[in-house]
């Protein structure tokens, strides 16, 4: 099943690769600051046809256009270019996400940085995996260690709540970093890299492969109301180590 999945992922990596003149072929979508590319569809695409072929009972939820977030049946849920504004502006940090779900359950997940040539992964109960080394969590509490944020860009009713929670989580740990792929950011603290990853208002195709991924890892990932994370509706969500998950907690 993973590795079907994994080489798919990996060929529709090609296409961003392949890419040139990105913000030519850019369209603006609903909500400020958000844009679609002639290449975000291309992978979708892609994506859509080859995983049909190895699992033709499976239906699609994609970022461009398809929808049914509810549905309880098996189903991809599939970013094609996770980080749209880096792409546009070749900033080089942009990914492939792609989970398999069974309702709220995932069963699979790829995240795939194809200028890097990361790809994190994992299957439901047999842990998570870097280029298929087994990964996990630090150990690192978040006061001696990094975090990840996201700024909701397409939601600025969130700014102001962002940053003063921002500020509260900067004083408390070695610093912050932003990369602007949220998949990627959640994989980053899977692989023990950084300690916590947060952001408002963020869709299921954005956290569901890397959701998996974290938790086969052994992080948390939960709603700030402390809830599991249900793939049919945007949420507010933290991703972090244990250690680090109880101190953002106290933050709120």
């Amino acid at each position: 099943m993973l590795d079907k999945i994994i080489s798919a992922v990996k060929q529709a990596g090609d296409i961003i690769l392949s890419a040139h003149n990105q913000e030519a072929s850019v369209t603006a979508k609903e909500g400020k600051k958000n844009f679609v590319t002639k290449y975000d569809v291309a992978v979708q695409e892609f994506l859509f046809a080859r995983l049909s072929e190895a699992f033709p009972e499976a239906e699609f939820v994609g970022e461009e256009g398809e929808s049914n977030q509810d549905s309880k049946a098996l189903r991809f849920i599939i970013d094609p270019i996770d980080g749209t504004t880096n792409f546009m502006q070749d900033f080089r940090c942009s990914c492939i996400s792609v989970a398999l779900c069974e309702g709220d359950e995932v069963l699979a997940g790829v995240v795939y940085n194809p200028y890097t040539n990361e790809i994190f992964s994992a299957e439901k109960g047999k842990g998570a995996n870097l280029g298929g080394e087994k990964i996990r969590v630090s150990d690192r509490p978040l006061s001696d260690g990094l975090a990840l944020f996201g700024t909701s860009p397409y939601h600025p009713e969130n700014t102001d709540e962002t940053f003063a929670l921002l500020r509260k989580v900067f004083d408390l740990s070695r610093d912050i970093r932003r990369s602007g792929s949220a998949a990627y950011d959640i994989c980053t603290v899977a692989c023990g890299r950084c300690e916590l990853f947060f952001e408002k208002t963020l869709q299921i195709w954005d956290i569901a492969a890397g959701t998996l991924i974290l938790k086969e890892a052994g992080g948390l990932a939960k709603t700030y109301e402390g809830t599991e994370i249900s793939f049919n509706a945007p949420a507010d969500v933290v991703f972090a180590n244990p250690k680090a998950y109880e101190e953002f907690v106290a933050l709120l």
